[in-house]
């Protein structure tokens, strides 16, 4: 084997890098590059199972490694992103209409602590998909990374494609509320999901994959940040309605 078997670890150890660096940048309430460091971390995290196939040269470490990054790339950064976003929503939260101060020199309300049930409900789902047989080709409630993309898409819709419409919904208090209760119940959901994940590259096989990247990227092209809300419904409704995913799952 040499050196290729650690070539996966590698990548996934990246991937925890990345998500620590988005830790740092949460806590000094930079979501921005927070954000761009999840995206980073989940592009690693992607790629790590894939070289892991490719190369065959999967491990019962690799399998642990890759959920202890997730943990804090997709469970602990939007966990402490969405209570950045509710002590900025609720009253007598961080200050005034800005987010972007260090959480140890702002006051917060309580409430917002909420927020951290995210990493709670992640923790959760990633060890129940250690021991979850189920769960190799396909997931059983939503993969942690696509909470983590839903989370982290509301501070860069804020930033840049603010509207008063769009504001006044992410940034109402009980819309943050519901949207952490839900997607805690939906990465815990007993809800067959289709994986993105390749075997080979081979179009029959994959075009319920193929057909989903290429939704995506229409929808980004047209709607840019808004759009990755709507790809996290379409993905969970492609899932429960095609035929072709439920074969998969």
């Amino acid at each position: 084997m040499g050196i290729k078997r650690h070539i996966p670890n590698f990548i996934t150890l990246l991937n925890l890098l990345s998500g620590s660096i988005a830790v740092i940048f949460a806590v000094k309430g930079n979501l921005i590059l927070a954000a761009v460091f999840v995206a980073a971390g989940i592009f690693f995290d992607f790629f790590d199972g894939l070289s892991a196939r490719l190369l065959d040269v999967k491990s019962e470490i690799g399998l642990q490694l890759d959920s202890l990054a997730d943990v804090v790339t997709s469970g602990v950064v939007p966990g402490i992103v969405m209570f950045q976003l509710l002590n900025k929503a609720l009253p007598g939260g961080g200050p005034g209409a800005d987010w972007g101060t260090s959480l140890f020199h702002v006051s917060f309300n309580p409430w917002a602590l909420f927020g951290l049930l995210i990493i709670l409900a992640s923790a959760y789902r990633l060890a129940k998909f250690n021991v979850d047989d189920r769960q190799t080709d396909s997931f059983i409630g939503l993969p942690t990374p696509a909470n983590a993309l839903l989370i982290l898409s509301l501070p860069l819709i804020l930033t840049y494609q603010p509207g008063p419409v769009v504001s006044d919904i992410i940034l109402n208090h009980w819309f943050l509320l519901a949207l952490t209760f839900v997607s805690c119940i939906l990465l815990n959901a007993e809800l067959p999901l289709f994986a993105l994940k390749f075997s080979d590259w081979g179009i029959k096989e994959n075009k319920l994959r193929y057909f989903f990247l290429i939704s995506c990227l229409i929808l980004i092209i047209f709607l840019k940040f808004i759009a990755i809300p709507l790809i996290i419904l379409w993905y969970v409704i492609l899932s429960v309605f095609s035929p072709k995913a439920k074969e998969e799952v």
